[in-house]
């Protein structure tokens, strides 16, 4: 009984005490919570505080952007309509003054009028004074001279008859001169069909040659030691090999082209070789020389070809070969020798003359250029002596000597056809350096010799100098004048120039009449 008493007593011990222990724990927990509670509510509000000023400073930033855009617009518009106003009081200016403008013209043109209507009436009054004049003087003349008006017109017509017969002859004559004109014109129209069916190309060729070299290393191994190398190649042939500052180049210099051409290809056969020496050089000349012997003969069977004249003796073939190598004034020698031969053709065609005879006398007047370096004389006269050598007939030996005037006479159509192609080919235009000098100079002393006239403004050489167009000052010459001008320059060329065919001299006198409609 006592321990059960024990036991209870124990038990409503722990239930107070557990009791006491919680409600302590409840109390504690109650405090701790409130704490956590107030500290959570205060740092709510300082986010809240935050977040309302960062809210603020946003609108606050949205508004300046706004009010700023706003001014900007404000004042774009208003620099908008400022140069409206501009615009609209510089229209109103301009039409200000144009109104002006058409009041002052409007005030002159009323002026105008009224001395036009003023001279009109005088010069009415005028023209009834010299009618009225006029009846007097013829018959004061009727009186004076005896005759009455009808025997003053049949001595008007006897006159006017005297005139008519002196047109006619100065018409017949004219007609003469046009039938002459026509005759040249038909000559030139022959001579413009050759050229266009020719149109041969040209090329100017110099007398130097220059071969690149891959460095500046070779060069001192074409000139050798002490030279020997250099002196080698000029002696075996026969050019001058410059060798100066130009960066991986060598010039050669010969005025035979053929020697040129052989020393050129020997020389680059050399440098890729490699092998640079007294003996290399001898032999590769020699085998250059016997390739430039083959090469000069098919340059010439494709002339002969070229020319349509088959048959040639093979030494004249070769000879044709070398004038590839040739130059006249800086025109190539082949070139013009096959322009002559086309020429000639085509104009002994128009002609009806033998066409094969002139191409044959074409590609042979100028053979003796190929050998005139090597043989006394001229060469129009060595080129004779070959066909002569070659049996050529007198005929043709003839046309060659008489291609250029003063060396013999030609004794066939065909000479003379030869020596205009011959003409033709060296004098166009840029064909040969001096032949264009000389014709550039003469169309300049041309317009000079018409522009030191009185009262020509301007003069143009045209045609190429076969006419002079010559603008005159209308106030200084008249239309009598002008026709007086056009015979005093005529006759001034004929003294001063020298000069092909005609010149035909046009003086050009302009007048102008000008108005405007209303």
């Amino acid at each position: 009984m006592e321990n059960f008493t024990v036991i209870v007593i124990t038990a409503l011990a722990g239930l107070v005490i557990g009791y006491v222990v919680r409600f302590i724990y409840a109390k504690l927990n109650a405090r701790s919570a409130e704490h956590t509670s107030e500290r959570i509510i205060k740092e709510a509000g300082i986010i809240s505080e935050a977040k309302k000023k960062e809210a603020l400073l946003d609108a606050k930033l949205i508004v300046d952007k706004e009010r700023r855009e706003f001014e900007h617009e404000i004042r774009e518009r208003k620099q908008s309509v400022q140069n409206l106003e501009n615009r609209v009081n510089q229209r109103e200016e301009n039409l200000d003054r144009r109104i002006d403008a058409l009041d002052r013209r409007e005030r002159d043109l009323i002026a105008k009028e009224r001395n036009i209507a003023s001279k009109e009436q005088s010069l009415a009054v005028k023209s009834a004074e010299i009618d009225k004049a006029k009846e007097e003087q013829r018959k004061i003349l009727e009186k004076i001279s005896g005759m009455s008006r009808e025997e003053a017109k049949k001595i008007l017509v006897s006159e006017m008859e005297k005139e008519a017969k002196q047109d006619a002859a100065i018409l017949a004559q004219r007609i003469e001169q046009e039938t002459r004109e026509n005759a040249d014109r038909k000559s030139k129209e022959i001579l413009s069909i050759a050229i266009q069916r020719i149109a041969a190309d040209h090329t100017t060729d110099i007398t130097t040659s220059t071969v690149q070299i891959p460095n500046d290393e070779v060069k001192g191994r074409i000139i050798g030691r002490e030279g020997r190398n250099i002196k080698a190649f000029e002696q075996e042939t026969g050019v001058d090999l410059i060798v100066d500052d130009t960066p991986e180049a060598i010039t050669i210099s010969a005025f035979d082209g053929v020697r040129r051409q052989i020393a050129k290809i020997a020389l680059e056969k050399l440098i890729i070789d490699g092998r640079i020496h007294p003996a290399r050089i001898e032999e590769v000349v020699e085998k250059v020389r016997r390739e430039m012997g083959q090469h000069l003969k098919e340059v010439g069977e494709q002339a002969t070809i070229d020319a349509g004249v088959p048959g040639l003796n093979i030494e004249i073939i070769k000879l044709l070969g070398k004038l590839k190598y040739r130059t006249s004034y800086g025109q190539n020698q082949l070139q013009h020798t096959l322009e002559v031969t086309w020429l000639a053709g085509a104009i002994a065609g128009e002609l009806g003359l033998d066409v094969m005879f002139c191409k044959k006398a074409g590609l042979l007047h100028d053979i003796g250029k190929a050998v005139d370096h090597e043989v006394e004389g001229t060469h129009h006269q060595i080129s004779a002596d070959i066909a002569k050598r070659y049996g050529e007939s007198p005929k043709m030996i003839n046309a060659i000597l008489s291609h250029h005037e003063g060396i013999e006479s030609p004794l066939s159509p065909e000479a003379f056809v030869i020596a205009a192609a011959d003409a033709i080919s060296a004098a166009r235009p840029g064909a040969r350096r001096e032949s264009v000098e000389h014709y550039l100079k003469r169309l300049e002393k041309l317009e000079r010799v018409a522009k030191e006239f009185r009262g020509v403004s301007m003069a143009y050489a045209i045609q190429a100098g076969r006419e002079v167009r010559i603008l005159v000052e209308p106030e200084e010459i008249d239309d009598k004048q002008a026709q007086v001008l056009a015979h005093d320059i005529a006759k001034k060329v004929e003294q001063d120039l020298e000069y092909p065919g005609q010149i035909k001299i046009i003086v050009i006198r302009e007048t102008r009449a000008q108005d405007i409609a209303k």
